[in-house]
């Protein structure tokens, strides 16, 4: 459900709450400036407010596009920038787009577009109480204080992700190949898109930084600053937690490479007893085939049967040891091969 709040600016004042869209353009053609904080809006109300205050048909539709990335445009007698808002629940990650379009006495800002509550700026009226000083000075130091609340309110997503992330590292350990591969590859999809919007958000405080929007103003520039020194803390937050995440996974499928070697080893144990087994007993079965088939009996003639199969049984034992320990030696040869 749409929303919209209006404000004016003036040296002395503070932020004045006003009624409605019309006695805010009133406002916007006298002194100080106004600010609209428009959440939701639909498409109409949206044209109500840029028609007359100018603003470009492409910012517009920036402001009613839910799939833009980070970024700032200057257009005539305004410059649009577009910033993310975070939550963090069940190792998912929501994006919420915050615009702002800064002109010289005006700055609109457009929220909530995409289901979210829209609630981005319900404490900056306190906020801008608290710094009246600097909030009547203009809207680029208005425009300060809002990406400041923006910014700051990364933080509680940064820091659950951070306690997930630590979680799974202690799960991983603890688990070894039982653990869940899933909760990684969550982890990893929602600190890239937190990384990719960061990217962005940085690079368009530079260019505010180096002055390029005509509509920030030299002494607002150094309060930009801090807000880059946390974009840029948050930033290499995502550079080392991408790291561990990708070391996890290493260790997970590690682990799991080594479960599967252990496995194999163990079949090839087995297998190699088996051969073992089936070797010795070869030319055991031989013999034996010979002797009960009666073909010894003829060989060395039946009247010698008493010395002939006792004989027989003497090599069956002999044949068997030597194939035994012929065996062993060649196994204990390969493991110290493998050893060395």
């Amino acid at each position: 459900m749409s929303e919209c709040r209006f404000f004016h600016v003036d040296a002395g004042t503070g932020l004045q709450r006003l009624a409605g869209l019309d006695e805010a353009l009133l406002a916007w053609r006298g002194s100080g400036y106004v600010w609209m904080d428009l959440r939701d809006p639909s498409r109409r109300e949206l044209d109500a407010v840029a028609g007359p205050l100018g603003i470009h048909p492409l910012a517009v539709e920036d402001c009613l596009d839910e799939q833009q990335i980070p970024k700032i445009e200057d257009y005539p007698g305004h410059t649009f920038i577009l910033f993310n808002r975070f939550r963090y629940r069940d190792k998912e990650l929501a994006v919420e787009e915050v615009d702002f379009l800064l002109g010289t006495n005006f700055l609109v800002t457009v929220s909530g577009r995409n289901g979210t509550d829209g609630d981005a700026f319900e404490k900056v009226e306190a906020m801008a109480v608290a710094e009246r000083a600097a909030v009547e000075r203009g809207p680029d130091f208005l425009l300060h204080v809002l990406l400041d609340h923006t910014v700051d309110s990364k933080v509680a997503a940064i820091e659950a992700m951070e306690d997930d992330i630590e979680a799974a590292e202690e799960e991983l350990l603890r688990e070894g190949t039982e653990f869940r591969l899933e909760e990684l590859v969550h982890l990893r999809r929602a600190l890239l898109l937190l990384r990719k919007s960061l990217f962005h958000e940085r690079e368009i405080l530079v260019k505010i930084c180096r002055k390029d929007s005509p509509y920030v103003t030299e002494p607002s520039i150094y309060h930009f600053r801090d807000i880059y020194d946390h974009l840029t803390k948050f930033f290499e937050f995502c550079e080392m937690n991408r790291d561990i995440l990708s070391s996890l996974m290493e260790i997970h499928l590690s682990l799991a490479n080594n479960r599967m070697n252990r496995v194999a080893n163990r079949t090839n144990s087995s297998v190699r007893r088996l051969t073992l087994i089936t070797t010795v007993f070869m030319p055991l079965t031989l013999l034996a085939g010979i002797g009960g088939m009666s073909e010894w009996s003829m060989m060395t003639g039946p009247p010698n049967w008493r010395l002939a199969y006792p004989l027989f049984l003497l090599g069956m034992v002999v044949i068997g040891g030597v194939n035994y320990y012929l065996l062993r030696w060649v196994e204990r040869r390969d493991r110290e091969r493998q050893g060395s």
